[in-house]
């Protein structure tokens, strides 16, 4: 593919919003997608966003080729389909853009959290899509940005490296070309196995809100999540949960990079704690809490990152009982069964497999 591939986005939300004008500014064809017509409809009178960055960032008036809340519309023509969407809605995404995709296409969820290329192409099939699209998935949002304004967007920064793998990875390279001009940041993922449990959304979401209970209740979250949020005691826990996941990666033949390491790789972060490392982060600068514990670092990374985590340390002989704990306490205070509606091995349709059949079927396709 070329400079002139043609892309659609998927969600404008956060970081949907900053995609979409990014790539516009890029001098991409893109077409952006939402289900709820009125959360684009200046976008669409309007027909771009407006991008503010951080100090030499893009920055800009993105014009979209479409903006439209019909996903066949959105979905004719284009090369990449990027899903930028909470991973709770992927199987909706999946559902509805089953009948659409045509073969060569490539899907790319951003990111996959832990699980979500297996998770979606399991409904493709479910849903009987006859056609041959390439879905992979990143390790994590290449943005760390907010909406602005009804049609404006935000960037505070840019990872400088995420790892981005297909399911199966035979097609990795073929993702990378196909995206390299408009993201030479993503590397080699390895397999959607290694993305999916290098989520370090995982690790820092959750526990951090959870542990910021108070503060975020009685504050409404008027503070800095990741400055203030993050005290040397709250990143020792942070740390624990870090090697349990390091753990579960292991039992999987995997080598899963730490939060240290991730934070370096992403950032170029540095320090000689994970205390340190996260304060040392200037891309953290300027990110509020969440204003109420109703959030996606809840109802979406206990779900569809933790649990997913879990469940394979369980069925592979981990103890994760710090994981655990962070779930069970996600599930009293919002009073809902996060282990019922989250990313179970048998929704990722993995239930039956041993070790190494689970590798083969991401590695190579097989099973």
């Amino acid at each position: 593919m070329n400079t002139l591939t043609r892309y659609a986005v998927i969600g404008a939300g956060h970081g949907g919003r900053a995609m979409a004008a990014h790539l516009a500014l890029m001098g991409f064809p893109v077409t952006l997608y939402n289900r709820t017509p009125e959360n684009i409809a200046v976008i669409k009178a309007r027909k771009g966003i407006e991008l503010t960055s951080y100090e030499g960032g893009p920055h800009g008036f993105g014009l979209l080729a479409l903006v439209t809340s019909d996903i066949g519309e959105a979905l004719v023509g284009v090369d990449v389909i990027m899903v930028v969407v909470p991973s709770t809605a992927h199987v909706c995404i999946a559902e509805a853009a089953a009948p659409y995709l045509r073969d060569g296409q490539i899907v790319v969820l951003n990111p996959g959290r832990t699980g979500g290329a297996l998770e979606f192409t399991r409904v493709l099939r479910e849903q009987g899509c006859t056609a041959d699209p390439t879905v992979a998935e990143a390790g994590t949002l290449i943005y760390a940005s907010r909406a602005d304004g009804p049609a404006q967007s935000r960037l505070f920064g840019m990872k400088h490296s995420v790892p981005i793998a297909a399911l199966p990875a035979t097609r990795n390279s073929q993702v990378l070309e196909a995206l390299h001009a408009a993201y030479p940041q993503f590397i080699d993922g390895t397999s959607v196995l290694h993305t999916g449990l290098d989520n370090m959304g995982a690790i820092f979401h959750p526990a951090l809100t959870l542990l910021n209970v108070a503060r975020i209740e009685s504050t409404g979250g008027e503070f800095e999540f990741y400055i203030d949020g993050v005290t040397p005691s709250v990143a020792r826990v942070l740390e624990t949960l870090d090697r349990e996941r390091v753990t579960v990666a292991a039992a999987l033949g995997i080598r899963a990079r730490t939060a240290m390491e991730w934070l370096n790789m992403a950032y170029n972060a540095t320090g000689e704690t994970l205390y340190e490392a996260i304060q040392n982060q200037p891309g953290y600068d300027g990110i509020k809490a969440p204003r109420v514990l109703n959030h996606r670092y809840i109802t979406e990374d206990v779900p569809m990152s933790l649990v997913p985590i879990a469940a394979l340390g369980q069925a592979y002989g981990v103890a994760v009982q710090q994981i655990d704990s962070i779930i069970r306490l996600a599930c009293t205070i919002h009073g809902t069964d996060y282990w019922r509606r989250g990313r179970t091995l048998d929704r990722l349709g993995i239930e039956r497999l041993s070790v190494g059949e689970v590798m083969r079927h991401v590695m190579e396709g097989a099973g």
